[in-house]
């Protein structure tokens, strides 16, 4: 399959999803497979990628899995090398994981405090790890970190170790972005905002607003100024940018895709 993927080699994190839709993580390993991608995908459930494997597939594309806990080296260790043997190469890491928890400092326990940056900025830190040296042995490679506008706003409510740990990915790929740059290794951040995503309906309309799915999308939509809610096939494709050959003279920055949201003043 030709496209702008043609070929490459793309190892995606959290590739499953919590329920039916387009979640980022599913949206990006089909999107890459319909642009000629390998997909490497891996999720902590391997059951939730069933539906990924499907699309994919239904797509005319390559797929392979591996259920993995990104937040253990050896996990990640041992799938970075199951990669490598079925494909050769590793051309393309996205590090999709993550996920809130709420309060502040106050009301959030030390234990969830701890869960949150093992969950959203350790098994970042732990992937490229084991990644970075095969894509400096190949002297090429791009790597995709997804973030959250939490990290550069308040959007909503306190979930301070989550908004910590997104505004955390993004500076941790400013520094590897500079630091591997003359090995031909690019490093960006893709930036969503308050998309309609399964973890809307599975998870946050739980903790937010009783259960109440339609409440919760007023509320998101409400701080939108384009009129409608992205969902993670918008995700997908400013990730696709960054990692085709368009973006090659794009290193050490971000890509917002949130209608506007954290333009706003209010």
């Amino acid at each position: 399959m030709n496209g702008r993927l043609h070929n490459k080699v793309a190892f995606v994190t959290g590739a499953g999803s919590v329920g039916p839709g387009w979640g980022n993580g599913r949206a990006i390993a089909v999107r890459f497979a319909q642009e000629g991608a390998k997909v490497f995908a891996v999720d902590r459930d391997a059951g939730r990628m069933e539906e990924t494997v499907k699309l994919v597939k239904e797509a005319g594309g390559e797929i392979e899995t591996a259920a993995c806990d990104v937040t253990q080296s050896g996990s990640v260790a041992a799938v970075v090398a199951a990669c490598v043997e079925r494909f050769g190469r590793i051309d393309i890491l996205v590090n999709n994981v993550g996920g809130s928890a709420a309060g502040g400092p106050v009301e959030m326990t030390e234990d969830v405090w701890d869960a949150q940056m093992d969950h959203n900025l350790k098994s970042v830190f732990l992937t490229c790890k084991h990644v970075l040296p095969i894509m400096e042995a190949q002297a090429t490679g791009a790597i995709v970190n997804i973030a959250s506008t939490s990290g550069m706003r308040w959007t909503g409510s306190a979930q301070v170790a989550y908004a910590s740990t997104k505004a955390g990915v993004m500076q941790f790929s400013r520094v590897v972005a500079v630091q591997y740059a003359k090995k031909g290794i690019r490093v960006n951040t893709v930036v969503p905002g308050q998309l309609y995503t399964p973890m809307v309906d599975v998870r946050l309309a739980k903790q937010r607003t009783g259960g109440d799915v339609t409440t919760l999308l007023q509320q998101r939509q409400s701080r939108i100024p384009l009129p409608f809610m992205g969902d993670g096939r918008d995700t997908a494709n400013a990730a696709l940018f960054l990692a085709s050959d368009e973006a090659r003279f794009v290193t050490g920055t971000e890509l917002v895709v949130d209608g506007g949201m954290s333009a706003r003043c209010d």
